[in-house]
């Protein structure tokens, strides 16, 4: 059974009311800038186990009917053709995919934000597509001075020259595809303009991490600066808050930088700033629903080294500098573990030792470990999947699910009609072909069964994996890392 250190029934519950409070306390209005991640919380999930991906929005899915959403998008994003990393899409196109999801559940869009717009041809063409298809479209425009010559911002040649954003509902959920896309800068602009109209709001911030009630180096903490490396994102205490009121909370470098502006803009909008501090804007109330530390402990210092491992992963694919790494092996010390803390790490490495092949192991949520070696049928880790659904089904290690009278054909479509080079099945193909064979094959199909409690697991290889094992993988819930080495010394990879 999977260890849980979290109560998402009462974080919703929790973060629901707080929400409600915020908005009462600005008269019924609030514009709530979303930080992090909004959909598929896989993070939070893995560092607070019991935590569910989606458990943001349900949250807002008990607000529905109070609640709609502007998605805002940096024109520099669009025309860059700027990737998220985790989904491998652009952000104008995952612009679309949001809009597509909030509809889906049911939630209302009021439109899309262009910030930093200067009339660039690839995000004009943008513009008409997304106003082709229904999409209402709002243009933000660069300020000169921004962020700190607050009298230019807060006038008719700063926020005055950007659109106004028509909203109805008493929660306005202001998101976007990723980082530095501009959501606060939206939030301050549309305080302006609700002022000048007369109309009382507000604004606040949700964040998840870091855990402003959590100590500074707790794990959790200290995963999400594992997490945010390539950001800079530092965790800090809260100057402004343990002067105000003599509490120790955690915040980040960016909120904390950026709080004297925040706060002289809504003084030059309100005549004073309803905030004493940066944690006094954030609404979030995870650190109050962590019902065993100690699992939370054990996850958190698992992600660290996750992240580790991607970093440099990251950087032997050029993506990442020695920096990044120094300071991901910075963040293990000060969590007090090394890559020994990932008991996976150490069976693969032996593995590989023992085979001279690449290898793999994957510890099952129980803590037993299995191993999987290179073989001219499959991967490792399409080998490894297989024999930890022998394990969880109690199926004999010696008896065959795959027998090679069914990989073979598939080895012979890949290399003589598909173009392949390497015969070698993935784990999406093992998983077709044992589903296939599940249909006449009765030990399959008990395998098969097994797969929905690989969630949890913790793997490790001993080369760089293809995305399409770091998919499927994923998709099974099961935490990954590998060492920062490739199985071939071609320049190519795919």
């Amino acid at each position: 059974m999977n260890a849980i250190g979290f109560d998402s029934n009462k974080y919703i519950q929790l973060q629901s009311q707080k929400i409600q409070e915020r908005i009462s306390s600005f008269g019924g209005k609030l514009y709530l800038e979303f930080g992090g991640k909004l959909f598929d919380d896989y993070h939070a999930a893995r560092v607070l186990p019991g935590f569910y991906p989606d458990n943001k929005i349900k949250m807002l899915l008990h607000m529905k009917e109070d609640t709609e959403v502007i998605i805002v998008v940096s024109a520099t994003s669009i025309e860059q053709n700027k990737i998220r990393g985790d989904l491998g899409i652009s952000y104008d196109m995952d612009t679309l995919r949001l809009i597509d999801t909030f509809s889906d559940i049911g939630m209302y869009v009021s439109g899309v934000v262009i910030t930093q717009y200067t009339q660039q041809s690839s995000v004009d063409a943008f513009i008409k597509r997304l106003e082709n298809l229904g999409v209402k479209v709002y243009r933000h425009y660069p300020i000169e001075g921004y962020p700190t010559n607050v009298r230019k911002i807060v006038s008719d040649d700063g926020y005055g020259k950007n659109d106004y954003i028509e909203t109805t509902k008493s929660l306005v959920v202001v998101t976007a595809p990723g980082p530095g896309s501009g959501k606060m800068a939206t939030c301050l602009s549309q305080l302006y303009h609700d002022h000048k109209r007369g109309i009382k709001a507000g604004y606040a911030k949700f964040e998840t991490f870091p855990v402003w009630n959590l100590p500074l180096k707790h794990p959790v903490n200290l995963a999400y600066e594992a997490a945010t490396i390539d950001l800079n994102d530092v965790n800090m205490i809260d100057p402004f808050h343990l002067e105000a009121t003599g509490i120790t909370t955690v915040n980040y470098n960016r909120d904390i930088e950026i709080f004297p502006v925040l706060k002289a803009i809504f003084e030059k909008i309100y005549g004073e700033c309803p905030y004493k501090s940066p944690t006094d804007m954030g609404v979030n109330m995870a650190g109050y629903c962590i019902t065993d530390p100690e699992v939370v402990f054990k996850a958190s210092k698992m992600e660290i080294i996750r992240r580790y491992y991607d970093t440099l992963a990251r950087k032997r694919n050029g993506l990442a500098d020695a920096d990044e790494v120094y300071k991901a092996e910075l963040i293990m010390n000060q969590a007090g573990i090394d890559t020994k803390f990932r008991s996976v790490v150490k069976a693969a490495l032996d593995k590989a030792e023992e085979t001279g092949e690449p290898a793999a192991a994957l510890e099952l949520p129980d803590g037993t470990i299995v191993t999987g070696k290179t073989s001219n049928l499959m991967g490792s880790v399409a080998a490894v999947l297989l024999n930890a659904l022998k394990k969880l089904g109690g199926i004999n290690d010696e008896f065959l699910l795959l027998p090679p009278v069914v990989i073979e054909p598939l080895q012979k479509l890949k290399i003589e009609n598909l173009g392949n080079q390497n015969p070698r099945l993935h784990a999406d193909e093992i998983l077709m072909a044992l589903a296939i064979s599940a249909t006449t094959n009765p030990m399959a199909a008990h395998a098969m069964e097994q797969l929905p409690k690989l969630k949890g697991a913790q793997a490790h290889v001993s080369v760089i994996v293809s995305n399409v094992d770091k998919t499927i993988y994923r998709k099974l819930g099961i935490d990954l890392t590998c060492e920062p080495v490739y199985e071939s010394k071609k320049l190519y990879h795919k």
